[in-house]
């Protein structure tokens, strides 16, 4: 049309500027960006690499936990000293998730999350090699690091690249995928390092992490939502947080993270010493199993997700709280199948809140969402070093049933906290 329209006007004469600015106009602007929607070719595959992503992330991070006391026993150091191959690693993922998030900001999510995913990778191969327990850790930590450029990037890249109205859903689906990880990097590693010991497992577990990683780089779709953010120098980038904080609905998603995961932890780390003793006495092979609970998360996460297109987010993350609560009251009683029966619903639910919580963070932030993303990593990972560990103490005095009842306190806190803050009906545009 515009060809048409210039051939019509003599030639050598100047247009005049009505004419010009009619011109320019007929120009379309590119539409706004809206996302890729679901059952799209490109939605499909952000969930399927986001999904192997989450499996690389989290087997590698726990990836020692199963192999503890062979472990201790190969390097002659205490469970206590053992335990720090996780806790170093969930310490580097804590105190870099902010600082991935800023660097993301510059270069882009994809490059950004290839880069921690394959240096991660590149270090979990190097851990079977560590020539001595200091090494050990400090390859530990740095792992951790890199996978904290995993966690605080992905959901902001949801967030961008997913249309808004199934963007929880995709979320549900990435935290599947972490709890997929997380459940096949202790199910790898068990009879790997029973069979041939912890080097072995740990082996076994980054050759699977790297197949996860080399999926989700090939799966992965190119970023069309990102729009790069020059640096703000320190000043910005603590006045990007410091709004975050502020901001009373992304406070209580952090209080979330903080005291459902510390809980969540916690019932993990000492459930397992309850069924070893008196009247269970479980072998260890058995008390291994445990951590196939994991998989009603896979379910839960997923189909918590799906559900807040009908009932909306506040709803869905108050009925993930409330199974999680009931889950726990069957871990009170003295029937082993009671007790199973329980973790597998107390699991359920705080992965089904965890999706919903995760996910709303970047929905909630209009700007700077890779830091918002980032904040909740960073309670998450905290609650976990903190009430996980305080949660022993209280084990070692008063025991399980005293540990059981304060989760359960701490879930009906978090619960409180958002029916409080949140509305009843969610913003049109948060």
């Amino acid at each position: 049309m515009n060809n048409a329209l210039e051939a019509s006007i003599s030639p050598g004469l100047p247009l005049p500027h009505a004419t010009r600015h009619h011109l320019a106009g007929t120009h379309a602007s590119p539409p706004r960006w809206t996302g890729h929607a679901k059952g799209s070719a490109a939605y499909g595959r952000i969930l399927a690499g986001l999904s192997f992503a989450g499996v690389a992330t989290f087997a590698q991070l726990y990836s020692t936990q199963a192999v503890l006391p062979l472990l201790a026993s190969d390097l002659r150091i205490s469970a206590a000293e053992a335990a720090l191959t996780i806790s170093l690693a969930t310490v580097g993922l804590a105190v870099t998730v902010i600082p991935w998030s800023f660097l993301a900001d510059r270069i882009g999510r994809v490059r950004a999350m290839t880069w921690g995913i394959s240096v991660a990778t590149v270090l979990g191969l190097l851990v079977p090699l560590a020539g001595s327990f200091q090494i050990l850790l400090a390859l530990r930590l740095l792992e951790g690091m890199a996978l904290g450029g995993i966690p605080a990037i992905a959901i902001a890249y949801l967030n961008e690249e997913v249309t808004k109205a199934h963007a929880a859903v995709a979320a549900g689906s990435y935290v599947a995928g972490t709890t997929l990880g997380g459940l096949a990097g202790r199910l790898v590693a068990g009879p790997a390092g029973e069979l041939w010991g912890w080097r072995a497992a740990a082996l076994a577990v980054s050759v699977l992490a790297t197949l996860a990683a080399v999926a989700f780089l090939l799966l992965v779709p190119k970023a069309r939502g990102f729009v790069a953010s020059g640096g703000t120098g320190l000043r910005g980038a603590f006045r990007t947080l410091a709004g975050h904080v502020r901001h009373g609905r992304l406070l209580a998603l952090y209080l979330q993270a903080f005291l459902m995961m510390g809980g969540f932890v916690a019932v993990y780390n000492y459930l397992g010493f309850r069924l070893s003793g008196e009247p269970f006495t479980l072998p260890a092979t058995l008390i291994s199993l445990i951590f196939l609970a994991y998989l009603s998360g896979t379910v839960t996460s997923r189909w918590a997700a799906g559900l807040t297109m009908r009932f909306g987010r506040r709803s869905v993350l108050l009925a993930g709280l409330a199974l999680a609560v009931g889950g726990l009251a069957l871990t009170l009683t003295q029937s082993l199948a009671l007790i199973l029966a329980g973790l597998v619903v107390f699991t359920g639910g705080f992965f089904a809140a965890h999706s919903i919580g995760a996910g709303w963070t970047g929905a909630i932030a209009t700007s700077g969402r890779a830091q918002a993303a980032s904040l909740y990593n960073l309670a998450y990972y905290l609650g976990s070093s903190v009430l996980g560990w305080a949660g022993g103490l209280l084990f070692q005095s008063l025991g399980w049933n005293a540990l059981a009842a304060a989760v359960m306190l701490l879930a009906c806190l978090t619960a409180a906290i958002v029916a409080v803050v949140h509305p009843r009906r969610e913003p049109a545009v948060a």
